[in-house]
């Protein structure tokens, strides 16, 4: 029998269908790989008998001939999203066992089509992070090696090295769809968290405009650049999660009231004629030759598909991340201070009140989730607000007035790298120098300043074999067409999966 760990979402939705095997089945297989795979510490939260029950309901409707689009397809969930009464930590001390009494937006709309939860995915505490390194639960490992990498299996000739990063915020979304631990998960994005993860794990991962999916009920980093999207194993199928994730919500004043339209046929559709531009400004000085060669041949991919390549400035991307990591940390400061030990999560006791928030801030939150609430209460401080806070919105201004521009002449989408190298391995970066490790934003932090689309699709594997993305921009709303260019690179690269299961 076909491990059903390995089906895409879309070859489980038709099995499913065909009645090649049941939900229960289908679910169980999956339940059994986490219980493998715990040493990629990809979940947090294993929820198996919760799942069994959605998945026998999901039987029951399907032998009817019933069910939604998802209907018992199993799926991880980012601890990032409320889910009623299952516990929702954002992966941090300071929320302890917090047990939602409310289920977010997007979660609802998965169980409404059907879908079954697995269990709530490690990230990097409240999304501070690009390699899933901050999580108050540990690092995710992701299932790739390093070609001839013996590590994690204590074997002899193992290249030296350490296990590698799945990439952050979303790691434990990327490593579980990587591993086969899921069929997709959810993820969010704020400055790359699911397009850079994507991308360093062979998945698929999209960011769709800001607005797009409703933010309610998922736990705040920055209120203004925060999007809810899927990471998936193909195009397809994170076209079909988004139709589900996706649609106007009463209860976000950010939701977009469009309707949401049919995103998996959008893939396979023909991208001849469309023009895509590249940006000169995202080729870096020092850039990896690497990066270089896997731009190329995505721009010869998309030629051969019937694109038109057109050469396009966006001037303002070079201060895109200095802009970035003063508007997030400042919406951040801001969000966080709802955790003060009074309502819910850790309580440190104290002398008084004050001795209490101080005990209990300092005890729940990690050294990122610190360092960045003191640099945004720094920048929204009184005399600092205007040379820092308000000037980097204007540069924000700037950066999507760039995309406006280039779309208003004719631009259909915009090809980039969607990270200046492969997974690097857990403790090399960041330790030392924060900002080595902001700099792996460099290419998707534009894409939330402007709130546009953008789609991370694996087109190549890097001289140590490890999987490498490309990135594309769409104008806003406008998901489909982004899916039809992704789906050209996929089909033109083909797929990238992990091969030996070391764990």
């Amino acid at each position: 029998m076909t491990d059903l760990t390995s089906l895409t979402l879309t070859e489980a939705r038709d099995g499913l269908k065909a009645r090649a095997f049941s939900a229960t089945e289908l679910t169980n297989a999956h339940i059994a790989a986490i219980e493998q795979a715990r040493a990629l510490n990809a979940y947090v939260l294993e929820t198996p008998e919760h799942a069994l029950k959605q998945a026998a309901a999901s039987d029951a409707k399907l032998a009817k001939g019933e069910g939604g689009p998802l209907e018992g397809l199993p799926l991880g969930i980012k601890d990032l999203f409320a889910t009623k009464g299952v516990r929702t930590t954002a992966c941090s001390k300071i929320l302890g066992n917090f047990v939602p009494p409310y289920e977010s937006t997007v979660s609802g709309q998965l169980w409404r089509d059907g879908a079954v939860m697995l269990g709530k995915l490690n990230n990097d505490e409240f999304a501070m992070g690009s390699s899933n390194e901050t999580s108050a639960f540990g690092a995710v490992v992701n299932p790739w090696r390093r070609a001839g990498s013996n590590v994690g299996t204590g074997g002899a000739g193992a290249v030296e090295g350490a296990h590698l990063v799945p990439g952050g915020s979303s790691g434990g979304s990327a490593s579980a769809v990587a591993a086969g631990l899921c069929l997709a998960a959810t993820a969010t994005d704020t400055g790359g968290s699911i397009r850079q993860p994507a991308a360093f794990t062979g998945a698929v991962g999209i960011k769709p405009t800001y607005g797009r999916c409703s933010r309610w009920g998922i736990v705040a980093f920055a209120s203004s650049l925060d999007q809810a999207g899927p990471i998936a194993k193909t195009v397809r199928d994170a076209a079909v999660m988004l139709r589900s994730m996706a649609g106007h919500d009463a209860k976000d004043a950010t939701s977009a009231d469009r309707a949401v339209p049919d995103y998996e046929k959008a893939v396979g559709r023909s991208v001849r004629g469309m023009k895509i531009g590249i940006p000169r400004e995202y080729r870096l000085d020092g850039m990896s030759p690497e990066i270089e060669a896997l731009w190329r041949q995505g721009v010869a991919w998309l030629k051969g598909a019937g694109a038109e390549m057109i050469d396009i400035s966006l001037p303002h991307t070079k201060y895109a991340l200095p802009a970035y990591y003063i508007v997030a940390p400042a919406e951040a400061s801001s969000n966080l201070a709802r955790y003060d030990g009074v309502r819910y999560g850790l309580r440190e006791p104290g002398r008084d009140i004050v001795d209490m928030y101080e005990k209990t801030r300092a005890e729940g939150f990690g050294a990122e989730v610190k360092r960045r609430i003191m640099i945004g209460a720094y920048v929204l401080s009184a005399g600092y607000y205007d040379a820092y806070y308000l000037r980097a919105q204007k540069v924000r201004t700037l950066i999507k007035r760039d995309f406006d521009e280039a779309y208003a002449a004719g631009i259909d989408a915009v090809l980039t790298p969607a990270t200046p190298s492969a997974a690097f391995g857990i403790g090399e970066k960041g330790a030392a120098d924060p900002v080595e490790m902001y700099l792996n934003d460099i290419f998707t932090v534009t894409v939330n300043m402007a709130g546009l689309p953008g789609i991370a699709v694996p087109a190549g594997l890097d001289g140590q074999g490890l999987p490498l993305g490309l990135q594309l921009i769409g104008r806003p709303f406008d998901e489909e067409t982004v899916f039809s260019l992704g789906e050209v690179i996929e089909q033109a690269a083909g797929r990238f999966t992990v091969g030996e299961k070391w764990w």
